[in-house]
């Protein structure tokens, strides 16, 4: 018996233990304090703790890693919710843009618009460069009294509306209609004759040959629109000396007369809120003191009353004056002219009216002109006080028709 029990141990001693063996029970480690067998330490020392189970630096780590991954969840979140206000807001613009795309189109359609060929509107590369930050816009008042705007129809108004682009500020500068200029075909005339010989394109041409100027766009409109257009702003605030009621009512029955619109006598001088038809008289008043040049004054201060009391009105308003108004204007502006405008319309303001020429001296020949004098002194001072150019030296066809002004009349400085 001893000899088997002895047999039995050794062979239980010789008993060698792989690492896939399973651990005897007798073995295994139930508390702390026991402690592993030797044969089965270096497979548990060989065998790597993960680091996510590790105790010294689990706990840390897991805190760091929560925390980022919180960071780029929220992160995450703020770039989405901005992400969907950009769209939303760019929705919207896009949906303001169509709608005032389509508004100014469709009031726009209701002008008489034109085309015209840029090429022959006499505008040298080096004055479209140095006038590059204004916009010139002329402006014709035609003595016609029906929606005739074409040729033969003398512009007994000329007006060029000078906006800077920069600064908002507008400059009305009045050309005086029988300034003796060249007109391109016709020679030596009344700058008024322009337009009578080739409509706008023909007038735009001669105010920049002979003023050294960039006018590409321009508007024309006659007695009754003008009539029309105050009448839909409830009239503008004028005074009215004593000189101007004597001859003011007779141009009030003139014009009731082609306007078809009633109106009444101004008996006293003051300060009247005067009716289109009152209005449109008061411009046309031209025998006081000053004549043909004070009359291109009142025009001046007409188109700026007019103006400030287009700025109070409402939009709901101001859609009323455009559906009156634009049928009643001859114009080559286009959707994109009038659009790039509108941004700016808060901030436009009437600062300054030039009468032009300066220096003038009548003649008469075949018969009177009120000739420049000189054209280029002339041209020298408008670009002065109208654009800033203090060393202006005008173009050569300036010189030219200045020269041959001078020798036709004789009057030089």
């Amino acid at each position: 018996m001893a000899g088997k029990h002895s047999e039995d141990n050794e062979k239980r001693t010789k008993y060698t233990y792989y690492e896939g063996d399973e651990l005897p029970k007798a073995f295994r480690k139930e508390n702390e304090g026991e402690e592993i067998p030797r044969a089965f330490r270096k497979q548990v020392e060989e065998n790597e703790i993960p680091k996510a189970l590790r105790k010294d630096q689990n706990i840390e780590e897991l805190g760091v890693n929560k925390t980022k991954m919180s960071k780029k969840k929220t992160k995450h979140k703020k770039l989405k919710t901005f992400g969907k206000v950009v769209l939303v807001l760019a929705i919207i613009l896009a949906i303001l843009l169509v709608v005032a795309y389509w508004y100014v189109n469709n009031k726009l359609g209701k002008t008489q618009k034109v085309k015209i060929n840029y090429d022959d509107l006499g505008i040298s590369e080096e004055t479209d460069s140095n006038l590059s930050g204004y916009r010139n816009i002329a402006i014709f008042g035609v003595d016609s009294r029906s929606d005739d705007y074409g040729v033969g129809n003398r512009s007994d108004c000329i007006i060029i509306a000078s906006i800077n682009n920069s600064t908002g500020e507008i400059k009305l500068i009045s050309i005086y209609r029988d300034t003796y200029v060249n007109i391109k075909g016709h020679g030596l005339d009344k700058i008024t004759h322009a337009y009578s010989y080739g409509e706008a394109p023909l007038a735009i041409n001669t105010l920049n040959k002979n003023l050294d100027l960039n006018i590409k766009e321009f508007v024309t409109v006659n007695f009754d629109s003008v009539s029309e257009a105050v009448d839909q702003l409830g009239g503008v605030k004028i005074s009215i000396d004593s000189e101007e009621v004597k001859y003011i009512n007779g141009y009030i029955d003139e014009t009731s007369r082609v306007t078809g619109k009633k109106s009444s006598h101004i008996t006293q001088a003051g300060t009247y809120n005067l009716d289109g038809v009152q209005a449109v008289a008061y411009s046309r008043i031209r025998y006081t003191a000053g004549g043909d040049y004070k009359r291109t004054e009142r025009m001046r201060t007409v188109i700026e009353a007019m103006f400030a009391k287009l700025k109070t009105k409402n939009i709901g308003e101001i859609n009323a004056f455009a559906d009156k108004i634009l049928p009643c204007v001859y114009t080559n502006l286009s959707t994109g002219d009038l659009i790039s405008l509108i941004p700016n319309i808060a901030k436009y303001k009437i600062s300054e009216s030039i009468g032009w020429p300066y220096d003038t001296k009548g003649i008469t020949l075949d018969r009177w002109y009120g000739v420049p004098v000189t054209l280029e002194s002339n041209v020298i001072q408008l670009h002065k006080e109208a654009f800033g150019e203090s060393d202006y030296i005008p173009s050569e066809d300036v010189k030219i028709i200045s020269n041959s002004i001078v020798n036709k009349t004789g009057y030089r400085k």
